[in-house]
């Protein structure tokens, strides 16, 4: 059997004590005399918030998703409201999605909160997290709290932390609550509820939210045009069933079919490998179906509803699935589009989107006179934007990864909102003889035919953790010079919040918070970011090219010398 590191044994023997469960220490005794592996995975660190908040494994241990973990995190946050709003009536709002466990857990962190003197409105059933994001300021509340682990496998949950503007904590307010959250002992946790301080919501959230999320998300179209889309929707076994197929039929479209196989929640998402839009696969039974109904469009959400993966008809009448890229360009083009015909375009408007993001997109908003932000992965960063410039009108922003946010009436990427967009769009453009996909080729054409790629390489546990800080550590020492025969004229490191002009040494300082990224540049404009997840055991690769588009006719062929050149990039820096 293998040998347990002493300081490994020393962590898991502190859960021995009387304050744990006797099943929680049962578990541990177990791991010590037979998975002495195991053991270490769980023990060898505290559980980490990154870029959506904690997410892991769901178990006993620190580093695992467990009542004692988000017990301790919703004492630290107790604390920390306290000294944030002092003599203030603290209320927080809790959610949580379909993950396995999430219900129970939801009542935990309200347990603590309550035992705390804190008031809590807790739903009584999943709802999508950007409700939750909602919620917080519909209900007058300083924080609040999902129970979500997005995307990621059965085995993960997580806890996500907004602030009283809706957004999720952002500097210098995490750091501040991690740092109290590590000062507290387990045993710290107050776990006695005091229920007169928890009340249930039902649907009085709801009714707000929908109301909101159509006010927001429709447009100047008429209803012929909306009952003349045919939509297949798939919630892939998540919480949106509760609220997208609400909101679409409110706004007037009324041609849906739901994929029955996948409507019912289930934290163990039977049908599909990963219930993430971002995989192809996860959408393999709505594209059939679609196929079945000669639908328009396609549309399915991951399993908290802030992600939403769109496929539509090309124009030869395949269903072909768009890129996260691909969407946010869509549908920002619309909003813009939509502000300048209502005159709503001052000089005072921007849209947001992230340093990992399609270029393409600064090319398209600064066409309209609007100014363009970029910020880190992670819709808390969007939110902040919002917070920091209150004199600018936020008309809306996305990132590559899947997700959208219509306006600031929820503070988080919102697949509810987003998905009545799509539609709104997709529905407009077919009464105009036209088409979402023929849109995006006319965006191409004007602005310059961009092609991104992700490549996520899978590194778990305690190595693959010290392998994702290696590749780091080389890329920083020994940077590429050329790629794809391009030469690196640019290099930024968001580490150092230094950008280095390889051609004439300069350097100038990144304006926008540290984080553990690398982006390098190259004299054609190719662009390759590489970051450790947030929230699962990756670092991911972002590669972009671009060419232009000079007819639309054109589009097959320009597009297939850009996946090839792609193709010539994963081989040569060895990312396949």
């Amino acid at each position: 059997m293998a040998t347990i590191k002493p300081e490994i044994l020393q962590n898991a023997k502190a859960w021995l004590t009387d304050f744990f469960d006797d099943e929680t220490k049962s578990e541990i005794n177990k791991l010590i005399e037979e998975n002495p592996q195991e053991l270490e995975e769980s023990f060898y660190k505290n559980a980490e918030f990154g870029t959506g908040g904690m997410r892991g494994v769901m178990g006993v241990g620190t580093n695992r998703i467990n009542r004692y973990t988000l017990g301790k995190n919703t004492q630290g946050l107790s604390d920390y409201l306290k000294k944030s709003f002092p003599g203030k009536n603290i209320k927080v709002a809790i959610a949580y999605d379909c993950r396995n466990n999430s219900k129970e857990l939801a009542k935990v962190v309200a347990d603590v909160f309550s035992a705390n003197g804190i008031k809590v409105f807790l739903f009584s059933d999943l709802r999508p997290t950007p409700e939750l994001s909602y919620a917080v300021k519909l209900l007058d509340c300083q924080c609040g709290i999902v129970l979500t682990a997005s995307h990621n496998p059965p085995e993960y949950n997580g806890y996500k932390v907004y602030w009283e503007d809706g957004g999720q904590l952002v500097p210098p307010q995490d750091k501040e609550l991690v740092d109290t959250i590590n000062d507290l002992k387990y045993e710290a946790i107050n776990f006695n509820a005091n229920e007169d301080l928890i009340q249930q919501i039902d649907t009085e959230v709801d009714e707000s939210f929908i109301e909101a999320s159509v006010k927001n998300g429709s447009f100047d179209i008429s209803n012929s045009a909306r009952e003349n889309l045919n939509i297949v929707f798939t919630s892939l076994h998540g919480t949106s069933i509760t609220m997208v197929p609400e909101v679409l039929k409110k706004a007037g479209f009324t041609n849906i079919h739901i994929v029955e196989e996948q409507k019912k929640p289930d934290g163990n998402f039977p049908t599909v490998k990963s219930p993430n839009p971002e995989e192809p696969a996860a959408l393999k039974i709505a594209l059939e179906l679609a196929e079945e109904k000669n639908a328009d469009i396609v549309i399915g959400t991951d399993p908290d509803c802030d992600r939403l993966g769109v496929a539509v008809r090309d124009l030869n009448g395949k269903m072909v699935l768009l890129n996260g890229n691909q969407t946010m360009l869509v549908m920002t083009w619309f909003l813009l589009d939509q502000w300048k015909k209502e005159g709503k375009i001052k000089g005072k408007e921007f849209v947001a989107s992230t340093i990992v993001s399609t270029p393409m997109l600064k090319n398209l908003v600064e066409g309209y006179d609007v100014e363009y932000k970029e910020v880190l992965t992670g819709f808390k960063w969007i939110a902040k934007l919002i917070k920091d410039h209150p004199e600018l009108d936020f008309i809306g922003g996305g990132e590559e990864s899947f997700g959208y946010m219509v306006g600031d009436f929820v503070r988080d990427k919102d697949a509810v909102t987003a998905t009545l967009l799509a539609c709104e769009i997709a529905a407009k453009m077919k009464d105009e003889k036209s088409s979402f996909y023929q849109k995006l080729l006319e965006l191409y054409k004007e602005y310059g035919l961009y092609k991104e790629e992700l490549i996520s390489l899978v590194k778990k546990g305690i190595q693959g953790e010290k392998e994702i800080k290696q590749m780091l550590i080389d890329l920083r020492e020994n940077p590429w010079q050329e790629i794809d025969g391009e030469k690196v004229v640019l290099i930024e490191d968001y580490n150092s919040s230094i950008a280095k002009n390889v051609q004439d040494h300069t350097e100038h300082r990144i304006d926008i918070p540290k984080s553990n990224v690398l982006i390098y540049y190259t004299e054609n404009g190719t662009k390759i970011a590489a970051r450790p997840s947030g929230t699962e055991p990756k670092i991911k690769f972002y590669i972009s090219v671009n060419g232009e588009l000079d007819a639309t006719e054109n589009y097959t062929e320009q597009n297939q010398k850009l996946s090839d050149k792609i193709a010539r990039i994963k081989e040569e820096l060895q990312l396949g």
